[in-house]
């Protein structure tokens, strides 16, 4: 290939050349140019050609990156909005949850008309296979003090408040093994103590103790905080009986309570600072 070139090159440059020439001698005659003109057109043609295409391509390069430039800017004010929506769903929840607390505390409040209520964020829960207690984030600054009664939204029983500081307290709850509360069987009127046991703390139960007639028991009877001695108010829902078992020495009875509180889905709670004490 390489020899054929050195030996017919020069004929293939004189064969190209004539044919431009042809060309432009027709094209003179057919379209009236001059024979210059066409002969300058035809040789600068491929020069011609290749320019539009740089151009062409230049082009089409300037305006990828301009496309480019758009979508970026497209894409930031994108971000902007969908941050803005972002916090206004946030400011709307935080709105709706203040919303339903206080509607919460309104409902309380006008279910018990002597009790002062002061509501509270549970930080910190402490649950083991000993002890049961809850952290709340108010304190002697908000009036809680030791041996407050701490309920839930729907007014039942959490526990007691055992420990204060300035912004913070401690709650036993009434499943600790530590709680004791005056009991009221609400179908009979029998008194009784409810209180925490060590052996129930897995399931989430307590025990009815010394009740002085066991036998008028039935399982779902209602028990109530009995308020006697003015350490707790009355009327506070615990539980429900949910079974009536015998002890070890086969003497007597107890109960087993179902606290009608779920401790496990709290996030807030009630301190009850003030109440009416039963006389």
């Amino acid at each position: 290939m390489k020899n054929f070139f050195n030996k017919n090159g020069i004929w293939l440059l004189f064969a190209t050349v004539i044919i431009a020439v042809m060309l432009c001698v027709l094209s003179a005659f057919s379209s009236g140019s001059s024979f210059l003109s066409n002969a300058a057109g035809v040789v600068t043609y491929p020069f011609r050609a290749g320019a539009s295409a740089v151009s062409g391509w230049v082009s089409g390069i300037s305006e990828h990156f301009t496309q480019i430039d758009t979508l970026q800017a497209e894409n930031e004010a994108l971000k902007k909005q969908i941050a803005e929506m972002e916090e206004d769903i946030r400011q709307s929840k935080a709105d709706s949850e203040e919303n339903a607390r206080l509607r919460t505390l309104l409902n309380l409040r006008q279910q018990r008309h002597d009790f002062s209520y002061e509501s509270a964020t549970i930080i910190e829960r402490s649950a083991s296979n000993w002890a049961s207690t809850l952290t709340l984030g108010k304190g002697s600054d908000q009036d809680v003090a030791v041996n407050d009664c701490v309920i839930n939204a729907e007014g039942y029983v959490v526990g007691v408040v055992t420990q204060v500081g300035l912004n913070w307290c401690t709650v036993t709850t009434v499943l600790d093994p530590s709680s004791h509360l005056g009991a009221l069987v609400f179908r009979t009127n029998e008194v009784g103590v409810a209180a925490g046991d060590l052996s129930l703390l897995g399931t989430g139960q307590l025990r009815l103790n010394y009740l002085s007639n066991q036998e008028t028991l039935i399982n779902g009877d209602l028990i109530v905080t009995s308020g006697l001695g003015g350490y707790y108010p009355s009327g506070l829902v615990i539980g429900s009986v949910g079974e009536v078992k015998t002890d070890d020495s086969g003497l007597s009875q107890y109960a087993i309570i179902d606290p009608k509180v779920n401790l496990n889905s709290l996030t807030e709670v009630f301190v009850i600072t003030n109440f009416e004490v039963v006389k």
